[in-house]
Formats: C-alpha cells, structure tokens, sequence
C-alpha cells in the first residue's frame, strides 16, 4: 500500500469496531505503513491528521508495542496536535503508554519509554488540564500525572493545586475522576 493509498483509505476509517479492527490490523500487519501514519497524524493543519490519530490510537489499542520504536517522534510532536479529532486519541496513547510503563506486569514499554519522553508526556498533561481542551484529553492527562507523581514527586502537589482550582467548573466527568484523584492523593500525605 503506498502512502496515495492509505491517504485514500482515511477517509474511511471510523469509530466502528469492524473499521478500528480492520484499520489497526492492516497497519500492524503492514509496520511499513506506521511511518506514513505518523506523518498524516502530525500534519497538524491537515484535517486528515484527526483520521490518522484516530487509526493511530486504535493501532495502539489493538498493540501497544507496535509504536515503540517511534516513542522519541510521537512525544517530540504530540504538542503540536491542535485539532479536538486529533488531541483526543494523542492523549488516550500517552495514557496507555504510562499504563504500561507502571505495570506491575513487566513489558517493553518499561523499557522503551524513555525519562525525557516520560518529561513530555508530563508537560502535555499539565497542557491538558490547563488549557482550552475537552475533557477526555483532561482525564487522560490527570490520570498520566498522578502515576507520573509518585516517579517525579513535584507533580502530586501541583496536580492537587489544579484539580482544586478546577473542579468547581469542571464537567460532571471531570468531577468524578479529579475527585477521585484527589482523594487518593489527600489520603496518602
């Protein structure tokens, strides 16, 4: 398949079981075609970018490993990612990423996933919560730093700070998980 053709095929992926499995298989089955995801993924001003993230994430869903070996790229650009279509499956990989690296269940991830792309996930995180974002990228986000907090540990009273700030305003799914979180938190000092 060459890069014309997945172009092409974007435009019908979807979030159907059937096309996340399909789509995700063919890449996985295909790893050539991870690097021409990539590309469309980060071609930030291009609409198709959200479809490729979208694929992306569901790569990652179906097997997590199959994006290791481009860690250093995915951290170095997700910042870049401005479209709501695209922000969204950004932030659920980097929080299946931090998943696995705090597994207790040993995986290559643990491995992988490097201490400065671990420092770029937690600067988009703390991006999600502050900034003008919907809010499953929140959630992601406030999840990823309260397991990153307990690696790096000026992220838990900065966290605290936010979700307190916030939560007045915050919707009732963001509610419920930075509640959570802060209980947790206040209950372990």
């Amino acid at each position: 398949m060459t890069a014309f053709d997945l172009n092409k095929e974007l435009e019908y992926v979807n979030h159907s079981r059937e096309h996340r499995q399909y789509y995700a298989r063919l890449v996985i089955d295909n790893p050539d075609l991870l690097p021409q995801v990539l590309d469309l993924a980060f071609d930030v001003n291009n609409r198709k970018s959200c479809k490729a993230a979208l694929l992306l994430e569901f790569i990652v869903r179906e097997d997590l490993y199959a994006i290791l070996p481009y860690l250093n790229r995915i951290t170095s650009n997700m910042a870049q990612i401005h479209f709501d279509a695209a922000v969204r499956p950004i932030a659920k990989i980097c929080e299946c990423l931090i998943e696995a690296f705090y597994s207790k269940i040993e995986n290559p991830v643990q491995t992988a996933l490097t201490k400065t792309q671990r420092e770029r996930i937690i600067e988009q995180s703390f991006d999600y919560l502050i900034g003008d974002y919907a809010i499953a990228p929140k959630a992601y986000g406030m999840t990823n730093l309260f397991r990153l907090g307990y690696e790096f540990d000026w992220i838990h009273p900065e966290l605290i700070l936010i979700l307190e700030r916030n939560y007045a305003h915050g919707s009732a799914g963001y509610k419920v998980r930075a509640g959570r979180i802060l209980n947790i938190l206040k209950n372990d000092n």
